[in-house]
């Protein structure tokens, strides 16, 4: 996958509509279409593979609308622009973000002081409890 074409296709590919935005503005809220929904088709995207392209549709698949496309819509800002430029960095940073391959953890036996410490909150709730039951006085 090449960043510079990634940016590229995004750009060329995605589809940008306007609307009103709710929240602050007072009485230009009304007027103006801030906010910005941004569409764009996983099949347009360029310089990715196949294998890329289903990684991106299980990860983002919240994302997915039944036509196979992105949709991501923004209205942090009162400003159209400032929206527009938001929704490409997100759609962007998301794609990115779930085609890197995460490595695979590796198992480690529990340290000396980690089993102490269990052992230890072990006692103390058991003691806890042994303190709730009731007193027989004789």
């Amino acid at each position: 996958m090449d960043a510079e074409e990634l940016h590229e296709s995004i750009l060329k590919n995605s589809q940008i509509t306007f609307s009103r935005s709710g929240g602050k503005g007072g009485q230009n809220v009304n007027k103006v279409n801030t906010k910005v929904h941004l569409t764009l088709p996983l099949a347009a995207v360029r310089g990715i593979t196949d294998e890329e392209r289903e990684r991106l549709c299980t990860k983002l698949s919240a994302l997915i609308n039944n036509e196979g496309c992105i949709y991501i819509s923004v209205d942090d800002e009162r400003f159209q622009e400032v929206n527009r430029k938001i929704a490409f960095d997100r759609i962007e940073s998301r794609i990115v973000n779930a085609l890197r391959i995460q490595k695979k953890r590796k198992k480690t036996k529990p340290t000396k002081a980690s089993k102490e410490k269990k052992l230890k909150l072990k006692r103390i709730r058991s003691e806890i409890k042994k303190n709730r039951a009731k007193v027989l006085f004789l």
